[in-house]
C-alpha cells in the first residue's frame, strides 16, 4: 500500500505543469488598474513616497503639539515681579481682614484668577507668610501668619 503511494506519488513529481483546476494554479491575468479620469494624481503619489510623506506628517504634528504644551506652560507661569506685586496685595487684602478671606474673596479684591490666586497662597503657605484652616461651612479660610489664634505647637 505504501509502495503504491509512493510510486504514484513520484508519478505526478514527474509532470511538468500541474493539471488545470488544481490548487495553486491561477490562470487569471493579474489585476491592472483601470485608467480613469477620476484617480488622481496625488494619491498614487502618497501612495509611492508613503515611507516619507507619513512618518513627517507624524513628526510635524508632533512638533505642533510640544508647541502648544510650552506656549500654555509659558502662559500660566507669572514672571517675578507680578507675583511680588500679587503676593503684596494679598497680604494687604489679608491684613485688612484680620480673621481670614476665603480664596475667591481675595481673588476678586486682587483681580486675578482664583486658580492662580490658590496657588499663590500654597506657595506662601510653604513659605510662611499665611496660614490656612477650614471654617465652620468646610470653607478653606486664609489669614496672615501671626494674627490671631493660631495652633501652637506644644513641646514637653
Amino acid at each position: 500500500m505504501l509502495t503504491l503511494l509512493l510510486s504514484l506519488l513520484l508519478h505526478l513529481v514527474q509532470i511538468d505543469g500541474l493539471p488545470e483546476g488544481m490548487p495553486g494554479h491561477d490562470d487569471t491575468p493579474k489585476y491592472v488598474k483601470p485608467a480613469s479620469s477620476m484617480a488622481p494624481k496625488y494619491f498614487d503619489l502618497l501612495e509611492q513616497n508613503s515611507h516619507i510623506v507619513y512618518p513627517g506628517l507624524a513628526v510635524i504634528t508632533l512638533l505642533i503639539l510640544v508647541a502648544g504644551i510650552f506656549q500654555a506652560w509659558k502662559s500660566q507661569d507669572m514672571d517675578g515681579l507680578s507675583k511680588n506685586e500679587f503676593k503684596r496685595a494679598i497680604v494687604n487684602e489679608l491684613r485688612r481682614n484680620i480673621s481670614g478671606l476665603p480664596g475667591d474673596m481675595i481673588a476678586r479684591a486682587i483681580g486675578l484668577d482664583r486658580l492662580k490666586t490658590v496657588r499663590l497662597l500654597e506657595q506662601m503657605q510653604q513659605e510662611g507668610m499665611v496660614n490656612s484652616y477650614m471654617s465652620s461651612n468646610q470653607m478653606m479660610m486664609w489669614r496672615v501668619r501671626g494674627v490671631g489664634p493660631e495652633k501652637k505647637d506644644k513641646r514637653y
